[in-house]
């Protein structure tokens, strides 16, 4: 049985007619709840920012930098004193010999100066970031009692997982590498990893000079095997008239170079003066980009001579044809010279090749000769740095401030490209101005923004 309520429509309309007028009400929130402290929160983050700034990767690195450092000269004064011991006439040669050995152990109690005092500004900053990290725990553990939804234990557990998934998904992708017969012009071409950075130093001029190249002579001139060269661009961090020599890696690290500087010209910049940070240093001569040309130069140190080559017409200098990324170029990087085990390369672009990385290997000699090239896909201005190992061009890119990718590489004894070698390097500063491959230690060596950065190269 179904009931049917019939309402006159004039009803509802009386209804509404005699509906009292609305008033204004007002309610009373009391939270039960302590207020959230957000001022002691804002003060929490800003104590562990400072903490941050105070304790950096540069610290741990300086300090390591010093031990080699101090390792490499104690083993070199050890074999000085030796030869003394074996070969001193009793004459000229061992008053000689003697002054060496003093010098050494001078910069050595330098260097040994340089360690005490940095090991112990590191142990009262452990100490005081101890304590603080203690306190800053505290205090984060107090915070989350206000956290009564539990937010914050569900932010962790969710990152937890995401970690677990990550290595979950490795381990299934993982493939094995399949063995690949020797490449490039050396036994150990195929390369596997780059690991540091081992030295970190701001040198003799901390924070002088943005932009600069450093290394080690591939074929040094005997009585110079331990020399590392120097060269800043001490003009608008773009020009520069000289190279700098440090008798071995300690005095590159404390800031003493006893050989001292080996001037190209007096004027900065002029004619055939270095331009640009990407030199490399071979033979016992230097290779540059001469100033405001698209020529090499090679500025021979015994004799003060500099002889040019004059590169493919099209080719582009002048800041046209720089190393990028998406932030910024690097000015004057139109030129890269670059050494392995075989000699000297030079990297560029011409306007023919539509600003593609084009490789040329130079041949030795008083005048550089321009020997065999290589033209590769891979664009200019999309690579921040280039360097060659084993006859193997190698290119890196910007990933962030803190590290920066090998991606790409060129072989030049196949010919073969590839774009996915995916290699990570962690930076100690936003930019890598240069980098150079050693083939004497295998050590590859950076200039970052007036920092100088060494990272062992590993081959398989």
């Amino acid at each position: 049985m179904k009931l049917y309520v019939i309402i006159p429509l004039c009803a509802l309309l009386t209804f509404t007619q005699q509906a009292p007028p609305r008033e204004k009400c007002a309610c009373e929130l009391n939270n039960s709840e302590k207020a959230f402290p957000h001022e002691k929160l804002r003060i929490v983050e800003t104590n562990v920012s400072d903490c941050n700034s105070n304790i950096t990767p540069q610290k741990t690195v300086e300090l390591e930098s010093l031990l080699l450092g101090l390792e490499r000269r104690l083993s070199q004064l050890n074999k000085d004193v030796q030869i003394l011991e074996k070969e001193d006439d009793g004459e000229l040669y061992g008053v000689l010999s003697l002054y060496v050995i003093e010098n050494e152990m001078t910069e050595i109690k330098q260097l040994i100066d340089k360690l005490n005092s940095t090991t112990q500004q590191h142990q009262i900053l452990t100490a005081n970031a101890t304590e603080q990290l203690g306190n800053y725990k505290a205090e984060m553990q107090e915070l989350e009692k206000f956290d009564t939804m539990q937010v914050i234990k569900g932010q962790q557990v969710n990152s937890a997982l995401k970690a677990d998934l990550f290595k979950c998904n490795k381990k299934m992708n993982t493939t094995v590498t399949p063995t690949e017969p020797p490449q490039g012009t050396c036994q150990r071409s195929r390369l596997l990893n780059v690991t540091g950075p081992r030295v970190y130093t701001a040198g003799e001029y901390p924070g002088s000079h943005a932009y600069g190249a450093w290394g080690r002579d591939p074929r040094p001139e005997e009585g110079k095997e331990s020399w590392y060269w120097l060269v800043m661009m001490t003009s608008s961090n773009r020009y520069s008239n000289y190279v700098r020599f440090y008798s071995s890696l300690s005095s590159l690290i404390i800031g003493v170079s006893v050989p001292g500087n080996v001037q190209i010209h007096s004027s900065n910049p002029t004619t055939n003066t270095i331009q640009g940070p990407n030199n490399v240093l071979y033979g016992g001569a230097l290779y540059y980009n001469c100033y405001n040309q698209d020529y090499v130069c090679r500025f021979n140190l015994t004799t003060k001579s500099v002889t040019t080559l004059q590169l493919p017409k099209g080719t582009r200098y002048n800041s046209k044809g720089n190393f990028c990324h998406l932030e910024e170029c690097y000015p004057y990087t139109d030129l890269d010279l670059a050494t392995d085990e075989s000699g000297v390369w030079v990297v560029y672009t011409t306007t023919q090749d539509f600003g593609n990385l084009v490789l040329s290997k130079l041949e030795e000699g008083e005048t550089p000769v321009l020997g065999k090239t290589w033209r590769t896909s891979v664009y200019k201005q999309s690579v921040t740095n280039t360097f060659m190992a084993c006859g193997v061009l190698y290119a890196t890119r910007y990933i962030n401030r803190e590290v920066e990718e090998i991606f790409y590489s060129f072989n030049t004894v196949t010919g073969q490209e590839k774009f996915n070698i995916g290699i990570f390097m962690n930076k100690m500063s936003t930019n890598i101005q240069s980098l150079n491959y050693s083939p004497v230690d295998q050590m590859l060596h950076a200039y970052c923004d007036s920092n100088m950065v060494s990272y062992k190269v590993l081959f398989g």
